[in-house]
């Protein structure tokens, strides 16, 4: 089958965009700099010049396909690539192509705690709109809701690893006891192969690895695959939002934006993990994935 990706140079998009190739997959991607889709040509795939607001790039990377695979996203609002531009009115044109190519399948990645009640971020609002268009698109259509998506190339883990392997101390933000639900980038690859797969998935599934974790926990995981322990420095929340605060008016100020630091201390977790109770697969654990990070 042919396989339309979007977003396949991004950081989950490469993994993905791998796994369809080892399943024999035909893979055609759009790639808004084509200078950085070198590895994928020489992989075989086709490649698109464009991004979301070029109908034309759209049509031509929908055209023929037989699922279209939409994993554009962003966690934080650059200049023109704002939420609104970049979640809704791109996820609104990729599904338009689609739409217009008789494309009979939509996998859409969205995020675990999407959701459009007021006290959400402007990034979770987002991607539950965008949710809503895709399931609205008439299109048989599956929303995956990944946790932290954890592998090489992580920012968030990447700062992490850098803290834990060059400072004395690390800081927590509050009790450190908020959670998250790392799963492996290989595990998010395999689901959303299945799922382009799998016409018959319709809806939303939350995606995640096999148990909530604290911060600490997660720390902990990190520190054991180092073989270090640093001391941990408590940071009130307070004064965590307003060094956010601050770093949205001098930039690299603050390495956590206010709406990233909200969701950090909400948590991340999930009841509900179609990872096991859909595809039927054993989420990595995060201390096995923490060793491939340092690995790496």
């Amino acid at each position: 089958m042919l396989v339309a990706v979007t977003g396949a140079t991004g950081f989950v998009g490469g993994h993905i965009v791998e796994r369809l190739l080892r399943r024999d997959h035909a893979v055609r991607v759009l790639a808004r700099d084509p200078s950085r889709a070198g590895w994928l040509r020489d992989r075989g795939v086709e490649v698109v010049a464009g991004d979301l607001a070029a109908p034309d790039a759209l049509a031509q990377l929908a055209n023929g396909a037989g699922a279209v695979v939409h994993l554009v996203g962003i966690i934080e609002e650059i200049g023109r690539q704002t939420f609104q531009r970049v979640h809704v009115e791109g996820t609104a044109a990729v599904v338009a192509a689609a739409r217009g190519a008789g494309v009979p399948r939509l996998v859409h990645m969205s995020a675990l705690g999407a959701r459009g009640d007021a006290a959400a971020t402007a990034y979770h609002r987002s991607k539950a709109e965008a949710e809503t268009i895709v399931l609205g698109s008439g299109i048989p259509a599956a929303v995956l809701r990944p946790s932290l998506v954890a592998a090489p190339g992580n920012p968030v883990l990447a700062i992490l690893l850098g803290m834990l392997r060059h400072l004395p101390a690390i800081p927590v933000i509050g009790d450190g006891r908020y959670q998250l639900q790392p799963v492996a980038a290989e595990d998010v690859a395999e689901v959303f192969t299945l799922a382009a797969e799998r016409p018959q998935l319709v809806g939303r599934f939350d995606i995640a690895g096999p148990e909530p974790l604290t911060y600490h926990q997660v720390l902990d995981a990190l520190e054991a695959a180092l073989q270090v322990r640093r001391a941990r420095i408590r940071i009130p929340v307070a004064v965590a939002r307003a060094g956010a605060a601050a770093g949205t008016l001098v930039p690299l100020l603050n390495p956590i934006t206010p709406s990233q630091l909200t969701m950090l201390l909400e948590g991340n977790t999930t009841e509900h993990n179609a990872l096991v109770d859909v595809f039927g697969i054993a989420p990595r654990r995060f201390a096995d994935v923490a060793r491939a990070l340092v690995a790496a």
